[in-house]
Order: C-alpha cells, then structure tokens, then sequence
C-alpha cells in the first residue's frame, strides 16, 4: 500500500540551498592563506556535500588524525561561519516548491549533517517561506546519517509517520538514512555528486533534476 506524503524532507547542501559558492570561498580563503594555490570551483563544488573534513583532505590531504587537520579545521569552519551566507540561496525552484507543497497541505524540513552552529544561521539567512516544520543538524542526536536517528527525529517534529515522509538527498548517505528510516527517498541529481558516484545504484524511489519535479513525482506516487 503507497501512504500519502505528509512531509518532504530535504538535505541541507545541494539539496534544498546551494551553499557550494560560499563553501569554496572558505576554503580557498584558507588554502591561500597556507601559501598554497587557490582550487577551481569546479573541483570543489562535488565534494561539498561531504562536508568540512572532505573538504580540508581536497585541499591539504590530510585526514583526521594527521598532524595539523584539527588546527585547519577550525580555521576552516572560523571562515566559513564568519560569511556562510553572502553567495548561498536556495537551488532554482525550492521556494515555489515549498508554497506548492503547503497548498497541498504538505510541511517540509530539513535534515543535515551541518552542525547546528552553521545550520541554524544559514536557514535564517535563506528566510524561506513557509518555514520548515522541522530542522534535525547533525549533532541533534547522537548519530548523524547514514544513521535513520536524526530522519526519526524530523518525523516526529513535523507530526508524521516514517511512511509519510520523503526524504530527498544527494548523497549516498541521505538515501541510506531515508531508507533505514522506513521513508521514500529522491537524489537530486542538480547536488553535489561526482562523476564517479553512481546515485543509479543507492536504491532511490527515483531521481529529479530540478526541484519542482518533486511534484511530479508525488503525483504518481500517492
């Protein structure tokens, strides 16, 4: 049996805002300030969605453990959270979107592995409208995706059942989380993915371009 939606649930980066030119800005910022050679947005922009720590390893090749990743980290998310939302907004069609959704009676949130400290002032900074009925960061709870806890979580604040909700991501993770949650799940294709990632294969419910796709794709799920 296919339940009706209640509650769209988005990721955070590359999903629901574009926050990759602010991300870039951050790290460049940082490369140059080592003395090291600022990167082609291009090369940054698929690795964004894995975070700070992809991010730091992109630039400097070093992971957590390795001598000098912790200082670079923090000096990294210093920048970034200093001016997170000067080039960031909401991919091409989210804000039409969410109206549509609220007119078919649909809430929506947000679930992300952004710490709360950067997520909280971003999605002030986006003032979407309406609001999301949920923000889960990725120190809400103890576990972060692919861990179904923080999806649990978001479905409990915007008052719907797992089987109500879809979630839409775009990484590998998010899928993971919407599927171990018991939710539907969407990639979008506009994120952050790399050419060598292969959403084909996370096991999706399906795919979209564009945002406004959602829709359609409601229409022929419920």
């Amino acid at each position: 049996m296919t339940h009706k939606i209640r509650t769209v649930l988005f990721d955070l980066d590359g999903t629901l805002a574009d926050t990759a030119p602010d991300l870039a800005q951050a790290l460049n910022t940082l490369l140059v300030e080592q003395g090291k050679q600022a990167l082609p947005y291009e090369t940054i922009r698929p690795e964004v969605s894995h975070g700070a720590t992809a991010l730091i390893k992109l630039g400097f090749g070093v992971e957590p453990g390795d001598a000098g990743f912790d200082r670079l980290r923090e000096r990294f998310l210093a920048l970034y959270s200093a001016d997170l939302c000067r080039h960031t907004k909401p991919f091409t069609g989210i804000e039409s979107l969410l109206q549509l959704l609220q007119k078919q009676g649909i809430n929506w949130g947000i679930v992300t592995n952004k710490p709360a400290f950067l997520t909280d002032p971003l999605v002030a900074g986006l003032n979407l409208s309406p609001a999301p009925a949920c923000v889960v960061s990725g120190d809400t709870v103890a576990n972060r995706k692919p861990h179904p806890e923080p999806m649990l979580l978001a479905c409990t604040q915007a008052g719907s059942q797992p089987r109500e909700c879809l979630y839409v991501g775009d990484a590998e993770r998010d899928i993971q989380a919407g599927r171990h949650a018991g939710m539907k799940t969407l990639v979008a294709l506009f994120g952050y993915i790399s050419k060598n990632e292969t959403p084909q294969n996370w096991g999706a419910d399906g795919m979209i371009h564009t945002p406004l796709e959602i829709l359609d794709w409601l229409t022929g799920n419920v």
